[in-house]
């Protein structure tokens, strides 16, 4: 070999050596930090993007994910506008309309409750078996907030009558004591709590099953954030659906371990038994999520629920501009549909 030659081909061999060397040494592409915050302290219905943080899907999806807490004392929803966190977890479409109405640059990006958990409970054995059987209590005890919100609606489209009214304040005291007074309740919770201390199962109706077509435990994030870094809302979304699917149907140990952790009032039964009832209550994995997966979104049921409540009166014709609502550019892609197949056998 010509001893140039010799001299440029060692020359070449040492410089890509060293090349790659300065390859290995180069830190790991960082992680894009996001805040995600939910409506409540931490309990089995946040328990996907718990598990999407336990068991690194957000992670593979190049995301460090802090969640961040709600609770009685906590609003996080003023920090979404202003840039404080990235995405919230809010609890129907009725928050959403009222920032859109008051023209908050918010949008929806996925739904991950098919439907919405809240529910009337009735006592067994009390004739309150049929949905229609509840408009003869004579007491329904009602928050609130849920007076001026589904109240209306159950006015409206169902013939409840206001006299029937009384106010709910979270304890279960009055409900337990009058076998033919009514609740609202928190599907996925309450019947629950009315188990553990009374020792029954309430009836359960569903709002949802009744036409009240609201989305549930939607993720509301800015719409600059939609504009300017879509990828960076695909892989939240797609890696939040991800731990939906594990959490529902995979091993969910570490991911409760971490919900226990943020709020040590949780126990492992009051989790089991939550779990279960968004399973047989098709709460999450439903609908459009059967074909389409978790987090799918219909516009046309988001018109739906929205004139509903227009005739219910909580808003005008017009003054909710529908197609600030939401957005399906990040759902109904099917993903987590095969997750879902092979962590359930095919069922």
């Amino acid at each position: 070999m010509n001893p140039s030659h010799a001299r440029t081909r060692r020359t070449l061999l040492a410089a890509g050596a060293a090349a790659a060397a300065a390859l290995t040494t180069l830190p790991a592409h960082a992680l894009d930090k996001v805040v995600f915050a939910t409506n409540w302290r931490a309990q089995a219905p946040h328990g996907g993007f718990y598990q999407a943080v336990a068991d690194g899907t957000y992670k593979r999806y190049g995301l460090e994910v802090e969640i961040q807490q709600g609770g009685p004392q906590v609003n996080n929803r003023p920090q979404l506008p202003i840039g404080k966190i990235d995405f919230l977890m809010t609890g129907n479409l009725l928050l959403t309309f009222d920032q859109v109405k008051n023209g908050v640059p918010v949008t929806v990006v996925a739904a991950m409750f098919q439907k919405d958990p809240q529910a009337m409970l009735a006592h067994p054995g009390q004739g309150y078996d049929k949905w229609e059987d509840l408009k003869k209590a004579p007491t329904v005890l009602i928050s609130k907030d849920g007076q001026f919100s589904f109240w209306q609606w159950m006015k409206a489209d169902h013939g409840f009558r206001d006299e029937q009214l009384k106010p709910y304040t979270f304890n279960l005291g009055p409900f337990l004591a009058d076998k033919k007074a009514v609740q609202q309740g928190y599907s996925i919770a309450e019947p629950f709590n009315v188990k553990k201390q009374a020792g029954f199962d309430p009836v359960v109706h569903l709002l949802a099953d009744h036409g009240f077509s609201t989305y549930s435990t939607t993720i509301e994030t800015r719409t600059q954030l939609v504009r300017d870094k879509p990828d960076l809302v695909r892989r939240f979304v797609e890696a939040s659906i991800l731990g939906w699917y594990n959490y529902l149907y995979g091993d969910r140990k570490a991911a409760d371990a971490l919900i226990k952790k943020d709020n040590p009032d949780m126990t492992d039964e009051y989790i089991e038994g939550s779990v279960q009832l968004m399973k047989r209550l098709a709460i999450v994995d439903s609908g459009d999520a059967l074909s389409k997966g978790i987090g799918a979104i219909d516009p046309a049921r988001i018109k739906d629920f929205h004139d509903k409540m227009v005739k219910a009166g909580l808003y005008k014709p017009g003054e909710v501009d529908l197609s600030k609502v939401a957005t399906t550019q990040f759902v109904n892609k099917g993903v987590g549909l095969d997750l879902k197949k092979k962590l359930t056998g095919g069922k």
